[in-house]
């Protein structure tokens, strides 16, 4: 990979979360559901430096200074590695002629990290089964993460306009 595809591909997977962050906000607004909070996942990652790394739940575990920055970044620092990730799968040529098919799979196929790492890790089991509504949790994970696949899609067609 290049430098120029590296810049392009960081560029595809923060444009990717913005995306995400727009949906999420719009559902907040529109259907009042309630966004991620990107708190507990710098708590997480805050809590990882003394060695825990899985909770009974993360609301209850102990704050931590700069947590919600801290989540913040990792949710865009995240997305960009997965643009990173993704144009090493589909190649450089697929920056030419985006298509939304490879683009919308791989935001599908993203939804592992947080129904079999971080939703077992924050306390809700393996893809949210001990969350107060499993199946509604699964199906906003399912749709936020295509919404981020689109979010692929589109970003590399700005690309293309610039």
């Amino acid at each position: 990979m290049n430098v120029s595809m590296f810049i392009s591909a960081v560029f595809i997977g923060l444009g990717a979360t913005l995306v995400l962050d727009v949906w999420a906000e719009l559902m907040k607004r529109t259907i009042k559901s309630p966004t991620t909070n990107w708190c507990f996942v710098g708590r997480w990652f805050s809590h990882m430096q003394q060695g825990e790394f899985k909770h009974t739940s993360i609301a209850a575990a102990e704050q931590r200074p700069f947590e919600c920055a801290i989540g913040w970044i990792a949710h865009y620092v995240i997305g960009a590695v997965y643009g990173v990730l993704f144009l090493l799968l589909v190649s450089a040529a697929w920056l030419q002629q985006p298509t939304v098919l490879p683009a919308l799979l791989f935001g599908i196929v993203t939804i592992i990290f947080p129904m079999f790492v971080m939703q077992p890790a924050f306390g809700m089991g393996i893809a949210a089964a001990k969350a107060p509504n499993p199946l509604a949790a699964r199906f906003k994970t399912i749709v936020n993460h295509s919404i981020f696949g689109l979010g692929f899609y589109l970003s590399a067609l700005l690309i293309q306009g610039i």
